[in-house]
């Protein structure tokens, strides 16, 4: 039995948030491959875990014998995290894009999780585990275009998941988002669709191929 590990952060709920949208269609996909797997999901727009505080992060470099009760509770939230991301199979992670950035809440639970010695440094405890973003956006990032160097988000999770927790990184990149909505992108509209159509399709496609990848 698998379990996938699905985090959105969002603000807007439903369809009127494309990561939302996207990810969800990667999780019926897996769920569909998987109908007997666990799926664990945290709404971080709905439930967010802590904002890292001195008694969170002090406690990391504190002997168990030593911590205060303030960083035994700080800490006990932490653990909680790092248990459901080393205990997955796989992660799906909704990282929508506000200015040019990741949410705080998404940027909380990476902070949470993040361990030196446990989960980052020579023998990450999670290295390995396939993860995929999500990784949507109003305008367009990519590289040759007008706003290619205000791009910090896959470049800031690769970092992350990638080189720090070791995790094996793949992006879905739904674009262009605002296009219907802002009569200035009107001309775009036909590229988001493009790109709403591609995102769609990378989803359900690397659902099913990791799932067949995970049960071989």
């Amino acid at each position: 039995m698998t379990t996938l590990l699905h985090i959105d952060s969002s603000v807007f709920p439903g369809e009127r948030s494309a990561s939302r949208t996207i990810a969800n269609a990667f999780r019926q996909a897996w769920q569909d491959q998987h109908p007997d797997g666990v799926v664990i999901h945290r709404d971080l727009a709905a439930d967010p875990v802590p904002h890292i505080t001195a008694d969170a992060w002090s406690a990391g470099h504190t002997a168990p014998d030593e911590r205060t009760p303030q960083q035994v509770a700080a800490f006990a939230a932490r653990l909680r995290l790092i248990d459901e991301l080393e205990e997955a199979d796989a992660v799906l992670i909704g990282a929508p894009m506000y200015n040019f950035s990741i949410p705080s809440t998404l940027k909380a639970w990476l902070d949470a999780v993040l361990l030196p010695g446990r989960t980052a440094g020579e023998k990450p405890s999670a290295a390995g585990t396939p993860v995929v973003v999500v990784a949507s956006r109003g305008g367009s990032y990519a590289p040759g275009t007008p706003r290619e160097g205000f791009e910090f988000v896959q470049n800031y999770l690769e970092a992350v998941l990638k080189n720090t927790l070791r995790l094996d990184l793949d992006f879905i990149v739904p674009e262009l988002t605002m296009a219907p909505r802002n009569p200035a992108m009107a001309d775009l509209v036909p590229l988001y669709e493009a790109s709403r159509t591609r995102a769609f399709e990378e989803a359900t496609t690397k659902a099913k191929d990791l799932a067949r990848r995970l049960a071989a």
